[in-house]
């Protein structure tokens, strides 16, 4: 990234064991403070992070290939962004859009609206997290269909609030005794090709769904469809070629509104704007938040006018829905994102990785524990089985990504794992990471799988 000026050195360095003393010091803090169901999963606490770098208290430098779970894709602190808040909080930091609104809220719905996938015409509302602005989106299409039944599937991740939990499918830890749960929410299985019991096509695979609607809960009876077009906690679990096509051609059929849920896979994560763009889905309401604005709270659903404008007025909004700054962020994101061609970074990056993995898994040969490597752009995953079983039994070895993700972080490199069965690696570098810098961590990653064997 040549055309990238960075603020801190770009390369890992550990200065001993950790976590030093200063983030130790911390955690004895926040045990007395902090609810304990809030976990951290690496047990250093940040001082700084530019570029692909995040340093911690005690002088620790870590490759960060995680990006805050997709958030930070413009760096954590990147130029564009600094400045657009610092101008913002100059001015004011809040006063409520449904109350006295402000421009800056009208120049984000127009960059959403020209964004999104397709011409129609188009109405956004911002909110704050990703699980509420999957919560409106349902809201949106329950009034404006006026039916209730919401269809969602295995391995989706929607959120944690009581509505987006009925929605995820995993139980632990994010829905175990936190019920009951929101009504009328319906679970279809989704295209998963790697564990796919048979070579059963995309289309195939969304009949299966449909089917099972149709005769389950009546075409006539659901509002909405709502899918990751890459699912993220799930396992970054990418479905078959058609499998999206074929559900929303079925929902337009029948009045059904298609949500694509785009909170991680958004804002050029995946080497477009949008995952959906791969396929040439145009969704009828597509949620957003995470990579909007540069690691400020802020989130969207930007959707057909017709379904939008059939919300009655002050029947969508929130005290800080839409913060300026955070909408002055955005806009900075954005224009980082253009400047950059962070799509194309995306892509490059998704070469790069697989290009080393493809390798790796040669270089293993009959002992390799990489059952598949999967994704798109900078949103990449390696899903882990015991060794020899790629392409037999493929049992899941969820011991080996947490061994991974440990000897990863004492090397100074930050990795992710997610998936229903706790097997998957997953890779959310910053967009603006060196390829330097990408392929020194993904030296530790490939060490790490090494010596997992």
């Amino acid at each position: 990234m040549s055309d990238i000026q960075y603020r801190l050195a770009q390369k890992r360095e550990i200065l001993g064991a950790f976590p030093g003393p200063k983030s130790q010091a911390l955690n004895e803090r926040r045990k007395s403070v902090v609810a304990g169901g809030v976990a951290s999963t690496v047990p250093v606490y940040v001082a700084d992070a530019d570029g692909g770098i995040l340093t911690d208290v005690d002088g620790n430098s870590f490759i960060d290939l995680g990006s805050g779970i997709a958030v930070t894709s413009v760096g954590a602190s990147d130029a564009n962004v600094v400045e657009a808040v610092r101008e913002q909080v100059g001015h004011f930091t809040h006063t409520c859009f449904m109350v006295t609104p402000y421009e800056s809220y009208i120049q984000v719905a127009e960059e959403l609206n020209a964004l999104t996938p397709g011409t129609h015409e188009k109405r956004t509302v911002l909110f704050n997290s990703g699980a509420e602005a999957v919560e409106n989106a349902v809201k949106v299409a329950r009034l404006a269909t006026g039916r209730d039944a919401i269809v969602a599937f295995d391995h989706a991740y929607h959120g944690r609030t009581n509505l987006t939990m009925a929605l995820t499918a995993k139980a632990m830890p994010y829905k175990t005794n936190f019920g009951p749960f929101a009504p009328e929410i319906y679970r279809v299985p989704m295209s998963y090709p790697y564990r796919e019991e048979s070579d059963i096509k995309g289309e195939e695979a969304a009949r299966r769904a449909i089917t099972m609607i149709e005769k389950q809960i009546g075409a006539s009876s659901v509002a909405a469809i709502l899918i990751e077009p890459i699912q993220g906690e799930g396992g970054f679990i990418v479905p078959a070629d058609g499998f999206l096509p074929t559900l929303a051609a079925w929902a337009k059929d029948n009045g059904v509104v298609f949500i694509a849920d785009e909170v991680q896979s958004g804002f050029c994560r995946t080497g477009e704007w949008f995952a959906t763009v791969h396929e040439g889905v145009v969704p009828d309401i597509i949620t957003m938040a995470k990579g909007i604005a540069g690691g400020l709270p802020l989130s969207a659903i930007t959707g057909r006018a017709d379904l939008m404008d059939a919300v009655h007025p002050g029947g969508l909004g929130g005290t800080y829905g839409g913060n300026p700054i955070a909408c002055a962020a955005a806009l900075a994101a954005i224009k980082t994102m253009k400047e950059h061609d962070l799509n194309g970074r995306a892509a490059n990056i998704e070469r790069i990785v697989t290009d080393r993995f493809t390798a790796l898994v040669q270089e293993l040969g009959a002992n390799n524990i990489i059952g598949e490597i999967r994704g798109r752009g900078a949103m990449m995953a390696i899903e882990l089985v015991q060794p020899g079983t790629g392409t037999t039994t493929k049992e899941v070895n969820a011991e080996a990504a947490k061994a991974i993700a440990g000897a990863c972080l004492a090397a100074g490199v930050i990795i992710l794992t997610c998936g229903t069965y706790g097997n998957v690696i997953r890779l959310l570098p910053p967009l603006v990471i060196s390829d330097e810098l990408l392929n020194d961590g993904l030296d530790v990653l490939c060490d790490a799988i090494r010596a997992a064997l």
